[in-house]
């Protein structure tokens, strides 16, 4: 082995290691190497190929490349758009770097040519031979290698080149390439590739025998459970258990941060092990990783000291709502007490009223005045009870219940956790979520609220749950007698119109991109509005209303500009939103005989309820309609049967509903009617038909009636008072049991009404008939004598204030 000296440029390799009698193409970007190609091709067309011991460097010192290279000569270059070049180079013979040259422009080197002895020995043959079959072998089992690659090698007899040939086509690693390319020795270059080869044939054996083991369980399974087993059977045969270290210490890091109860803690580190011993891609492992990534997820820290301002927060409630008192006060009355003891269990408030009210969005105020984070759950139309407590990680895809979703959400232990319509629950066959309920809306339980999913105890015993329905009898007792009811009523006019004016207005006027000083609303157009465009206890109407007006200005602002000034006055009204869609006065209606007006609620605010009773001949039937429920017809036999009772006061036959037919109707017979509160009013309409007296038309009444006359208490007085109000009556006859309610009734609506307490029929028709009743013992009298009439009333005579 004889060697001789040349200095030659050198260009840095990354990740290749080129051999004797190699041809490569290589793509060249760095500058120095440019240069190095440009000066090699204007001179003799060789160049010193050297690998980089770091293949990320871009500027190698010379101590991190190696000094055992291949000395090439180029055979084509071609120069890229991107100013890279194309080239397409040979090995000719291995040589060593001695010293550089000092070049700025690119690496020059001194390369000592290493000329390598071609004697074919007894043992370099037999090494060939064995390597040629082994080769074949090889080439056979790795699909990465050409089969040509085996013809190539069987005609070359020089050991040198048959080895270094060999080398070029195997798949090694860097470093181990470098080290075949530094063996000058041939036949020790040959027993070097014999042992990798037989190491890299005995994992390729393995690979084939796993690819054939998963591809009969391809005919019953997809895709990625093949892949997935194939990376089984792999870190099976090898040992290998790496993959997934990283996530797994990611795992382990969150959980110390995540600063759960110890008990918890256990339990999170115990299915933490459990999955490092699971295969990483099993079904079973990402099932336990989603369970762990809940409870780190969840906020199980206690929150520090919260700086109450109660002023401040008071104002808050002001600025967002207007009215609703008994809320803004039951929050102050919570967050003083806070203030004070620093940790309270969060109550549980239930806030029911009509819709359009404010319940939901008086949720977010309160939220924003305790200085908490905000979650709503909608409970409308749920019907599973796991919706509630979650699903047992049995089942494939499941998930924590709405509850523990929330708090992952709000992110914190003490939000302001909304459960909206929770009168909406329904249950089936699938359980019933409202006895799901009764756990979380329960302060002496929901410290120990247990999820079907987590499977451990999760506190929510500092949550302020807030509850909203249109009803209440559609709640479960059981689930009533944990929440404290605030019943929220219907606005008045004047809070319809602060709201409006406060609100409303601005807010739509924003929305529309309308010019905030140019458009002004007068106060008798808003008025306008809601009394004879909207009849609801809440404001939703009113809000698409105001929205409607708002259309119509942005179009008209649109045509003539933004300067435009345009001021709302109630006679512009119909011009934007139509014809009115009530009347504003009762006083147009005539009073007919055998029509009451009574008072109903619904949960959509008061109503007023026209009864209508007809007498005609007949054969004593009555006929009820109107679509009347169950109780709502009782009441109609039970005013029939007092009217029957008292014929005589009345100045009636007895008999006279045996020659007469009687028919009740409540108009707009498509709405299903039903509840005892018009009892009253069927037993003056009845008496209205019967006598030809007739009601007064500024009477309303409510109350329920009982065979002997007496009179017993309803429900909703302050919704039914403020329809009343918004229909123009001016006198209300309610059941003495109620005037404790009077007191709810804002002022206003007071002053607007006179309200007569009675306790018995008797009273109800002394205030409801426009003439007055005489009894027949008086009437008696009166043919008898001229004498002047009585004024005492006896006790089956009523007479009218």
């Amino acid at each position: 082995m004889s060697s001789e000296k040349s200095t030659l440029p050198l260009l840095p390799l990354r990740d290749i290691v080129v051999f004797p009698f190699m041809v490569i193409p290589l793509f060249v970007g760095r500058g120095k190497s440019i240069r190095a190609l440009e000066f090699s091709m204007a001179e003799q067309k060789h160049i010193f190929l050297a690998t980089q011991k770091n293949p990320n460097a871009n500027s190698p010192a010379p101590n991190e490349i190696y000094e055992v290279g291949c000395i090439a000569s180029i055979l084509q270059i071609l120069k890229l758009t991107d100013g890279t070049m194309k080239v397409l180079v040979e090995g000719v013979q291995r040589g060593r770097t001695l010293s550089y040259q000092k070049n700025p422009n690119f690496f020059e080197v001194e390369v000592e040519k290493i000329h390598e002895e071609t004697k074919m020995t007894p043992d370099v043959k037999a090494l060939m031979r064995t390597m040629g079959g082994m080769f074949e072998e090889y080439v056979k089992l790795n699909q990465k290698i050409p089969l040509e690659a085996i013809s190539s090698t069987n005609n070359i007899t020089e050991p040198n080149r048959y080895v270094d040939t060999i080398a070029s086509y195997m798949v090694f690693q860097t470093e181990e390439k470098q080290e075949i390319l530094e063996i000058l020795d041939p036949s020790e270059r040959l027993n070097k590739i014999l042992g990798a080869m037989k190491s890299e044939m005995e994992v390729l054996k393995i690979e084939k025998r796993v690819h054939g083991r998963v591809k009969k369980q391809m005919e019953r399974s997809q895709k990625e459970f093949y892949l997935n087993e194939q990376i089984k059977a792999i870190q099976k045969e090898l040992g290998k258990r790496d993959e997934f270290k990283t996530d797994l210490d990611e795992l382990r890091q969150k959980i110390k941060k995540a600063k759960m109860p110890k008990a918890i803690n256990a339990k999170a580190d115990k299915e933490l092990k459990r999955l490092e011993l699971m295969q990483p891609m099993s079904a079973e492992a990402t099932v336990v990783r989603n369970y762990l990534e809940w409870l780190i997820d969840l906020p199980w820290k206690k929150p520090g000291a919260l700086d109450i301002d109660i002023k401040g927060s008071r104002k808050t409630l002001d600025e967002d709502h207007f009215g609703l008192e008994k809320v803004k006060e039951r929050i102050i009355e919570h967050l003083a007490v806070l203030k004070l003891v620093k940790k309270i269990r969060g109550p549980i408030i239930c806030l029911v009223g009509p819709p359009g009210v404010g319940k939901t969005s008086l949720g977010k105020s309160i939220a924003k005045a305790m200085k908490r984070k905000f979650v709503r759950v909608s409970l409308g139309g749920i019907r599973d009870e796991a919706e509630i407590r979650g699903h047992r990680r049995t089942y494939i895809g499941a998930l924590p219940g709405k509850i523990v979703q929330g708090m992952k959400k709000a992110g914190s232990t003490n939000p302001v956790f909304m459960l909206d319509e929770i009168d909406k629950m329904n249950s089936d066959f699938r359980g019933d979520p409202s006895s799901a309920m009764l756990e979380v809306l329960d302060p002496e339980q929901n410290a120990n609220f247990n999820d079907h999913y987590l499977e451990v105890d999760y506190d929510l015993s500092e949550v302020f749950f807030i509850c909203t329905a249109n009803v209440l009898h559609a709640i479960p007792q059981p689930l009533k007698d944990r929440m404290e009811v605030i019943h929220l009523s219907g606005y008045t006019g004047d809070e319809k119109l602060s709201i409006a004016e406060k609100f409303l207005i601005p807010k739509k006027i924003e929305e529309h991109g309308l010019p905030k000083n140019n458009i002004t609303f007068s106060k008798g157009s808003v008025e306008k509005i809601i009394q004879d465009y909207t009849r609801e206890a809440g404001v939703r109407n009113l809000e698409r209303e105001i929205a409607g007006v708002c259309r119509k200005l942005a179009k008209k602002v649109v045509e003539t500009g933004k300067k435009i000034k345009i001021s709302i006055i109630p006679s512009a009204i119909p011009k934007y939103l139509g014809v009115e869609k009530f009347k504003r006065n009762q006083d147009e209606i005539a009073q007919d005989i055998g029509v009451a007006t009574g008072l109903a609620w619904t949960e959509f605010g008061g109503e007023l309820l026209s009864i209508e009773v007809i007498v005609t001949p007949g054969k004593g039937q009555l006929s009820l309609t109107g679509k009347l429920g169950d109780v709502m017809k009782e009441s109609a036999h039970a005013a029939m049967t007092y009217v029957r009772s008292r014929a005589k006061e009345f100045g009636l036959q007895q008999t006279f509903y045996q020659k007469l037919d009687i028919h009740i109707h409540v108009p707009e017979g498509a709405i299903p009617k039903d509840g005892p509160s018009a009892g009253i009013t069927m037993a003056v309409a009845l008496i209205s038909a019967l006598t030809k007296n007739p009601v007064r038309k500024d009477l309303g009444m409510t109350g329920e009636v009982t065979l002997t006359g007496r009179v017993f208490p309803i429900g909703g007085l302050k919704e039914k008072a403020l329809a009343a109000s918004q229909a123009k009556l001016t006198r209300i006859i309610i059941p003495q049991d109620n005037e404790k309610d009077l007191q709810e009734i804002p002022v206003k609506i007071k002053k607007n009404l006179e309200f007569y307490p009675v306790k018995s029929m008797d009273e109800v028709i002394k205030f409801s008939f426009v003439n007055s009743f005489k009894s027949s013992k008086t009437r008696k009298k009166s043919s008898k004598s001229s004498t002047k009439r009585s004024r005492r009333s006896s006790s089956t005579e009523a007479r009218l204030n």
